[in-house]
This record gives C-alpha cells, structure tokens and sequence, in this order.
C-alpha cells in the first residue's frame, strides 16, 4: 500500500482549502439564495455585511475534513492503479487512460463517506448571512460554530442528516475526479512529450489547474442539487421530497441553466485552487517516496 500518497493528498487538500474557500462560500450563496444575482453581487453584498470574515465561514472543519478527504481520493486513486496494473502483471508500464478514469472515479466515491458531515456543515455555515455590522447578536445565528452546527444536526435531523445530499455528493464526485485525474495525467503526458520525465513546476501548476477546471465542469448539476438538499428545511419548511423531486422542481422553478448557474466561480476557484493541490501533492509525494519513481506521476522540476 502506498501510505505516502495517503499523506501528500492530505497536506495538498488542506492548502487548496485554504486558497479556495472565499469563492467556495461565494459559490455556495449563489447556488441555495435566491437573493445573490451574480459572483460580483454576492462578494460585494458579503463584504459589506459580514466583513472579510464572511468569506471565511464554517473554515475550520473543511479544513480538518477535507485533509482527511483528499487523503482517502489521493491515497485510493494511487492504489488502485497499483492494483490495476499488478491484476494485468504489468507492474512497470504506464497506466492506461481507463485505468486512470476507474481510478479516480473510485477515489471520489471512496471519499464521500468521511466528506458528507463536514460538507453539510460548510454549507449551513456559509449560508448563515445575518450581518454582523449591522448589530446582529449571537442569539440571531442559529449555528454558533461548527460543533455547534454539527451536534444541532444531529440532534434536530438525527445522524441521517449529516448524509444529507450524500447521493448527489456521490455522483459529483465519482464522474468528476474521474475526470480531474485523467486530464491531469493527459495534459501531463502531453507536456512531456510522451516520456515519464519530471515536468516543470509550472506545467504541474497548469496541468493542475486544466484538470480542476475539467472537474468541476462535470461536477457543477450535481453540487448545485447537493447544496439546495443540504440547506432544505435549514431556513424554513421542506421543499423537497427527496432527490428526483429536487432535480424536477429546480428545472421547474428556475429552468435547466441553473445547473450551470454556478460553472464559471467554480472554475475560477478550480484553477488556482488545484494549482496548488498538485504542487504541493507532486512535491510532497516525491520528497516522501523512497522507492522507485512512479510511472504515473510526473514530479517535479525546478530547473
């Protein structure tokens, strides 16, 4: 088993949580709150309501969390494509496209299991917009803090309700780190040339953030359900019945383009966000690793 990629994932998945979350939380309104029209709208409203700390709430568990979670989507991606390539008795060529694609569809779904609680209470947490500059007490918040959040679900929901959106959370994630992982590896294999040489740090930096932007582009339908069924029943009654009634009543209400309402933030934070995922991941990985280098993974070249 390749510990060391269970390791480098979860460094590399708390730096990218770090750079991302202000636009995450931007995302995140835009998609549950009717009243955010647009990315500039909603960053403007959020600043001068709730100050610089508005961007950043319901930080620390994702923090904590998504260490974790980008530990079990890089530890599995690597492992199953160990295991791949022993069942084919081919321990020293590359990977194919397929079974980079399997890989990492298996990380994403591997992931949602430990990634559902914390999420759920992200969301909550950076849906909860009563302006603070504006003489808002804590008794008006109904979440104080993300251990509060968490046992508030549990208790009003039951632990049921820290899997809510764990259906859309699953196929979000399967499709699209499927395919984060095979354009990553595709536009690293181009920018070698073919050859397993260390790329460039800046070729990591771009294949990275090509391969964030390809993902969430495939991932977008599917968190915009996951967020409206994590938030339903937060604020007031249950529109919802359950996951199908969600998807019909969405395309109902606001048409089939609000799927994509959401694509181009998303895009923006996947860029640099993942830049510095695979950066971090590719340097730490390479630095931990004793063994013989890797055929799927590029590395890192300073020179």
């Amino acid at each position: 088993m390749h510990i060391v990629d269970f390791l480098s994932g979860s460094v590399a998945g708390a730096c990218g949580v770090a750079v991302g979350f202000p636009l995450d939380t931007v995302k995140v309104r835009i998609q549950t709150q009717k009243q955010f029209t647009g990315v500039y709208q909603c960053a403007v409203e959020t600043l001068s309501k709730e100050g610089v700390h508005g961007f950043f709430k319901g930080m620390s568990l994702p923090l904590t969390t998504v260490s974790l979670t980008s530990s079990v989507v890089f530890g599995t991606y690597r492992n199953c494509l160990q295991c791949m390539k022993q069942a084919r008795g081919a321990d020293w060529s590359p990977n194919t496209k397929l079974e980079v694609f399997l890989a990492g569809m298996a990380g994403g779904v591997a992931q949602t299991s430990v990634m559902s609680p914390g999420d759920i209470v992200k969301v909550r947490l950076q849906c909860q917009t009563d302006s603070m500059r504006e003489g808002a007490r804590t008794l008006r918040l109904k979440y104080h803090g993300p251990v509060h959040c968490l046992l508030s679900i549990v208790k009003d929901e039951g632990f049921r309700g820290l899997y809510r959106g764990a259906l859309p959370l699953m196929l979000r994630d399967g499709p699209s780190y499927a395919t984060y992982f095979l354009t990553y590896a595709t536009v690293s294999e181009w920018m070698s040339g073919g050859s397993n040489k260390k790329l460039h740090w800046s070729g990591v930096l771009l294949a990275g953030g090509v391969a964030g932007m390809a993902g969430w582009t495939v991932a977008t339908p599917m968190d915009v359900i996951k967020a409206r069924l994590q938030m339903d029943g937060a604020r007031g009654p249950k529109q919802y019945k359950g996951f199908f009634h969600c998807i019909v009543e969405t395309v109902r209400a606001e048409g089939a383009a609000v799927f994509f309402r959401s694509l181009g933030i998303n895009c923006l934070r996947a860029f640099p966000v993942n830049m510095v995922v695979f950066l971090t991941y590719e340097v730490l990985s390479g630095f931990l690793r004793t063994g013989p280098e890797s055929v799927e993974s590029p590395h890192v070249e300073w020179e």
